[in-house]
């Protein structure tokens, strides 16, 4: 029996194999059936390839489908992550970004690499070896990797020593400013949302007047309940979004094997779901 609405699991962020994750789209919408999931956001890295594969799953396995994406974008000359959700994909000024960053991103990683290899064991083919087919290679396939050339025990800790932007292997990518992104993800009929806005553990992070900035620009929400978030933290989003008009979020941000985060560890509100997809352009979905 469907969940009453009041009782629906929404979970608004995840990533499947054609970006970081590990498992293809059709196994993420499975494993989001195991977990109880009655609504789940595919949020690839600047790309909306995986989201045939997920659509064609949700008869299958009864989880209706959020197509939406995760853009790199950057303000005060730090790195943001925007989930835009029910977008056109055909939208000439989105689609345009998207393609800039995913070139941009394996530009990066093959000079990333050449740098790492100059003290550790691996090549540009050993990381090929770790992409799933059609995937942009990003730094977690080059953790993985390191984890086969037996340099880390696991993406944590590749992530905090050899690919931590503290080192002299990183490299930048583009990213547009985060204003214009917005502006392009509303042109193109999508719903922006900040993602994991005060994850200090992966580095600095916007300031306060940064995220108004952004509202002003037509952001609709923040991703406040997030494993990246401490509890203060939380209240301080809390508060933020009251003060801006903003929505909070909540999602899981599941990479798979990737990472230690699991479906529906965070969850979205089911009136805040309603908000997101009576705004979009794209119709959820639905099994």
């Amino acid at each position: 029996m469907p969940a009453a609405d009041s009782d629906r699991r929404i979970d608004l962020h995840t990533h499947s194999s054609v970006s970081d994750g590990t498992q293809r789209p059709s196994a993420l919408m499975a494993s989001a059936a195991i977990a109880g999931l009655d609504v789940v956001a595919l949020t690839d890295h600047d790309t909306t390839g995986g989201w045939a594969e997920a659509a064609a799953a949700v008869p299958r396995t009864g989880v209706a489908l959020v197509r939406g994406t995760e853009i790199s974008c950057k303000a005060e000359g730090l790195s943001v992550h925007l989930l835009s959700y029910l977008h056109d994909p055909a939208h000439p000024a989105l689609a345009q970004e998207l393609e800039r960053s995913r070139a941009s991103r394996l530009i990066r990683a093959e000079e990333m690499v050449n740098r790492i290899a100059e003290d550790y064991p691996i090549t540009w083919e050993d990381v090929r070896a770790q992409t799933a087919d059609g995937a942009t290679i990003g730094r977690p396939h080059i953790a993985d990797a390191l984890v086969v050339a037996g340099v880390v025990e696991d993406r944590a800790e590749a992530f905090a020593s050899v690919l931590t932007p503290r080192t002299a292997y990183y490299v930048r990518y583009y990213a547009p400013e985060a204003t214009e992104v917005i502006e392009a993800v509303l042109e193109a009929g999508g719903v922006p949302v900040i993602a994991h806005p005060r994850a200090g553990v992966r580095g600095r992070v916007v300031s306060d007047a940064a995220i108004a900035e952004m509202a002003e620009a037509g952001l609709m929400g923040l991703e406040v309940h997030h494993r990246d978030h401490t509890a203060a933290e939380r209240a301080q989003l809390t508060a933020l979004a009251t003060a801006l008009g903003l929505a909070c979020t909540g999602s899981s941000d599941y990479h798979g094997a990737g990472k230690p985060n699991r479906l529906g560890e965070n969850l979205t509100e089911p009136a805040v779901f309603e908000q997101i997809e009576a705004a979009g352009r794209l119709k959820v979905v639905r099994p």
